[in-house]
């Protein structure tokens, strides 16, 4: 096949076409610019040296080639330099330009575009060939040897030309980056648009973190190749009191499957603390995301390795062994057991998750908000039956297992439910445990508060409300929720069940429902809140008025609270004055959630000396022989933070 008869446009004095023509790539090339002075020092410079190549004056806006003449257009950075705003002049100049490479061009000949891809460009370029039926190609080209001066990356723009399609025939869009051997293909230009920008983004990113210690923590999403969804994700934590050496100033600590979520690895505070206490200069924390496989820990380090790299310190000295650090040197195990979509609450997954030593937990996450745990639970290991003898220790290394199914029901495994339940101790009269107890709790999800009430608390008469019907069957099916004659679910908006509970208050005719205890643990769908728990409707004045008339007046409301809007925050805590006249709070240390302990009186008020006792006293009668009881879970040392606002 005859070498391709190749068109460069705005020429210049690039040396690219002399470097083609010397390595043999092609020779037949033709180079054309605006400029009389250029197109003649080109010709001095090449002259004999080049006999098949040309220099020819020419505006590339009104060329004189025939149709269809090049196999081949090249154009680096001309586009860029005409393309400098998108002023309607500019872009008519754009359109005649493109027009005139598309008229001189075969088909399936290729403009070959080298660029910085700036967002206007790129969409520029994009929209107009690939409505003229072209297939469209974003090459990234690889790193230069020397970051420092090109800090951008370089793209190359691949159109082929297609006879167009009368009707709309499917655009073909696709990028190829450089860390990929195959190009990706995307569903529109702006996708496209957005993958360069992504990458422009990444190669700043880096370029900052090469030179200076990042003040504030960095945090990036790695993609899978093929499906383009995130696989790792990555925070960079400098630790600037940490005194360096050659082996300690960069290290990549890979979080264990399922862990992402506990305080030290998902929030900046207990990564600042990890960085700290691991005693590097630089540490790169790697979450693992849950729709992805990993070979192991010698597979992710060989995946990520050249990548993190880019992500080192300034000063860190050529070819330096980075370690790779975990929990235990493993990557942890998650097993996904349940996948669904809820109407209300979008598509959640329950998996099971192992934690430090050999416990297990399973978790209800929703993915709109994956990086918190709506519900946990303890697993228990599996006991071998009456007679039946244990396996003999097998003296190969174990391979991980399914995680055993029963459930803890013993074991509250969320912080905020153990304070929670320890506020019950503020419920009024002389026995730490009353007779009897009537319990409403607003929010289900796996149903441990509630279920832990229900079977500690042997008097006790719980009322579930809980608004999405998929959540009733999560906690049935995966968590050992189970209704009784003690336990009902009403599938209901809280709002309105204590609307209509504190209406039939206020009629004669019927009997007010009233209750010890009643308690919010219901989450907000609204993520641009500053609120996350609860929704804004349940702490506003008229509603917590309902609350109180269907609390008994010795009875307590206990409301979990996760606000991060300071102002938000007092402001809800105002309202809460204004209606309970008696308020105590308790914070979950390490976490955001705030509980607020609430009652109708305030001569119910009790000093943290009488608080202690009755939770001792309470305790005591809830610990019962044959009954599990958590040895950590201490009533008196819940309420040993809590403060009378």
């Amino acid at each position: 096949r005859a070498a391709p008869q190749v068109l460069v446009v705005g020429c210049g004095n690039s040396e690219l076409s002399e470097q083609m023509y010397d390595v043999g790539m092609c020779e037949d090339i033709v180079n054309i610019d605006i400029s009389d002075a250029v197109i003649r020092q080109m010709q001095e410079r090449s002259g004999s040296k080049r006999p098949r190549m040309s220099y020819l004056l020419m505006d590339m806006l009104q060329m004189d080639f025939p149709d269809a003449h090049f196999q081949v257009v090249l154009d680096k950075g001309t586009l860029d330099a005409i393309l400098t705003d998108e002023e309607e002049t500019t872009l008519a100049k754009v359109d005649k330009m493109f027009a005139e490479i598309s008229r001189v061009l075969q088909v399936g000949g290729r403009y070959l575009c080298v660029s910085l891809a700036q967002a206007h460009v790129l969409k520029k370029a994009v929209e107009y060939f690939s409505q003229e039926g072209w297939v469209v190609r974003v090459h990234q080209v690889a790193s230069s040897a020397n970051k420092q001066q090109f800090v951008l990356p370089v793209f190359i723009y691949v159109m082929t030309k297609f006879r167009k399609i009368p009707g709309s025939a499917p655009q073909i869009l696709e990028i190829f980056p450089e860390e990929q051997d195959k190009p990706m293909r995307v569903e529109s230009a702006e996708r496209l648009v957005a993958a360069v920008k992504d990458r422009q983004h990444y190669a700043l990113l880096c370029s900052q973190l090469s030179k200076t210690p990042c003040r504030e923590q960095v945090s990036l999403d790695l993609c899978d190749k093929e499906s383009g969804r995130p696989r790792y994700t990555l925070h960079v934590v400098d630790s600037p009191s940490v005194k360096l050496s050659r082996d300690n100033r960069f290290a990549i600590f890979i979080i264990p499957q399922g862990r992402e979520t506990e305080w030290l690895f998902g929030t900046e505070e207990g990564r600042k603390q990890l960085a700290g206490s691991a005693g590097f200069g630089r540490l790169v924390t790697v979450a693992l995301h849950r729709e992805q496989h990993y070979e192991g820990m010698a597979g992710i380090q060989a995946e990520l390795s050249g990548k993190v790299m880019e992500l080192a310190p300034p000063g860190l000295p050529a070819r330096q062994q980075v370690p790779f650090l975990s929990v235990g040197g493993d990557i942890g195990v998650r097993t996904v057991q349940h996948r669904d979509t809820s109407p209300l609450s979008g598509e959640y997954v329950v998996e099971d998750v192992k934690g430090d030593g050999t416990c297990y937990f399973r978790r209800l996450i929703f993915l709109c908000n994956r990086n918190v745990v709506q519900s946990e639970v303890r697993l228990l290991s599996p006991t071998p039956l009456p007679g039946q003898k244990k396996r003999r220790k097998d003296k190969k290394k174990p391979s991980h297992t399914e995680p055993p199914a029963a459930i803890d029901k013993s074991y509250l495994c969320c912080e905020h439910h153990r304070a929670m339940v320890a506020g019950l101790c503020l419920l009024g009269g002389p026995n730490p445990l009353p007779a009897r107890l009537e319990v409403l709790v607003v929010g289900l999800g796996g149903g441990s508060l509630p279920l832990f009430v229900h079977d500690y608390f042997s008097q006790a008469r719980v009322a579930v409300v809980e608004i999405d019907a998929s959540m009733l069957e999560v906690a049935t099916c995966w968590f050992g929720f189970s209704q009784g004659d003690r336990m009902r679910v009403h599938i209901s908006d809280g709002l309105d069940y204590v609307a209509k509970l504190a209406a039939e208050g206020t009629n004669l005719r019927t009997i007010p429902a009233q209750y010890d205890a009643v308690m919010f643990d219901v989450d907000s769908k609204d993520l641009t809140m500053g609120m996350s728990c609860p929704p804004p409707a349940f702490v506003e004045k008229p509603f917590l008025q309902k609350v109180k008339t269907i609390l008994k007046p010795e009875g307590v409301f206990v409301l979990n609270l996760v606000c991060r809007d300071t102002r938000l925050k007092e402001s809800v805590l105002a309202t809460l004055r204004e209606v309970f006249p008696l308020l105590y709070t308790r914070r979950i240390e390490g976490e955001v959630n705030e509980i607020l302990f609430c009652q109708p009186s305030p001569e119910g008020r009790q000093d943290p000396t009488e608080l202690g006792a009755r939770a001792r006293e309470l305790e005591a009668a809830l610990r019962q022989p044959g009954r599990p009881w958590d040895s950590s879970y201490v009533l008196a040392d819940m309420l040993q933070a809590v403060k009378i606002l």
